[in-house]
């Protein structure tokens, strides 16, 4: 997306050491996506360990505004306190940070932040510079937004069954106490809601201290209508909180991870460089490809690209594919243009038995079922 001419004119703005945009992302976790530059172990720390420490892009979304340390750390006594300081800044001679929110860097639905770091030479941040760096955030917002438009062109009518909240991050504490998100449960219904609680109350009671667990989960609504989350627990996660906390990240759509880009993630070579892989089953869906095929086309293993595509994305290769696989599963139906046999076919299974059971488990429901439940969203 269109970050460079803005970051470039940001770092002429405002005197720093570094700029980086920050995103939270369906893996359920916050990710560097910008710029190209960061360097390569500031960015392994930051995604091994150091982003549960990250209170820059947690304090400056909930707040809503442009933070500087002593804001985002509760003094500066905190901040120079904090793992993120001592063990991730400081060996790069970076001492002072401010952060600006971002309404969704990636993927609708999910904020992030622009930071802006300096050396002890530059000296801290001045609220003038702040204002700056908050007119900064906008502009990067009416990029992003611009280009996602553009990408993703007009919805197709059809389309009537997607119904995506307006956020799609939700995060709790170890009292089930929302940190995040808390507005939009509003939103999701109690059934799906309920799920979620016992869920977390039972993921929870699992992590202790530096412990994590990661799940792919799939919570139905009163219609039989499938969820998808994946939900990560962190045994201590400082950028939210003193204890434990777990995130339930709602999954994009197939269309939307395909409109991502190798650029849009020029922070992480390995992210960008998983990107084609994606695009390439969004391409070829209709005839199954191969995971030996998929994995050619970012010149790996089977094993090893399934590995990292998992870890970097948060899904499976096989579970994408499927995405995509049923989606225009989906879209036939709503257009009545194909019988399940063909729609079978022409979506890469094998017959219309692997279809229905595929379909089942992906959606909830059988072919059938779904194409009624679509006619009663419908008013028909």
């Amino acid at each position: 997306m269109a970050y460079r001419q803005i970051l470039e004119a940001l770092e002429r703005a405002i005197p720093n050491s570094a700029v980086w945009v920050v995103s939270t992302f369906p893996r359920g976790a916050t990710q560097v996506v910008q710029p190209a530059k960061v360097s390569h172990s500031l960015l392994k720390g930051y995604t091994k360990e150091y982003h549960k420490d990250d209170r820059a892009t947690w304090q400056s979304i909930r707040q809503g505004k442009p933070l500087t340390e002593g804001d985002l750390w509760d003094g500066i006594s905190g901040f120079e306190a904090s793992r993120y300081y001592r063990e991730m800044l400081v060996p790069s001679e970076i001492c002072h940070v401010a952060a600006a929110p971002l309404a969704s860097p990636i993927f609708p639905g999910y904020p992030g932040s622009v930071h802006v770091y300096r050396n002890s030479e530059l000296g801290p941040f001045s609220s003038g510079e702040l204002t700056q760096l908050g007119r900064f955030a906008k502009q990067i917002d009416q990029a992003v937004e611009a280009q996602r438009i553009t990408r993703q062109g007009r919805v197709p009518s059809v389309l009537t069954w997607i119904r995506r909240p307006p956020a799609r991050l939700f995060v709790f504490d170890s009292h089930l106490k929302p940190l995040f998100g808390e507005a939009g449960l509003a939103t999701l219904e109690d059934r799906v809601r309920d799920q979620m609680m016992r869920h977390a109350k039972t993921a929870l009671s699992r992590v202790s201290g530096e412990g994590y667990s990661n799940d792919r989960i799939c919570l139905p609504d009163a219609r039989g209508d499938l969820w998808i989350f994946r939900a990560v627990a962190y045994g201590k996660y400082p950028g939210l909180t003193d204890g434990s906390a777990i995130f339930y990240a709602m999954q994009p759509d197939c269309r939307e991870w395909a409109t991502l880009r190798p650029a849009d993630v020029a922070a992480d070579a390995e992210m960008s460089r998983m990107v084609p892989a994606m695009q390439f089953m969004y391409k070829e869906y209709g005839r199954g490809p191969t995971l030996n095929e998929i994995a050619e086309v970012v010149k790996l293993s089977p094993f090893h690209f399934h590995r990292r595509f998992t870890e970097v994305f948060g899904i499976t290769p096989k579970h994408f594919l499927l995405e995509c696989q049923i989606h225009a599963a989906k879209t036939h139906m709503a257009l009545g243009d194909k019988t399940l046999v063909e729609i079978a076919n022409s979506c890469g299974f094998a017959h219309q038995s692997h279809f229905t059971s595929r379909f089942k488990q992906a959606s909830g429901l059988t072919p059938t079922g779904w194409r009624k439940l679509l006619d009663d969203v419908r008013g028909r």
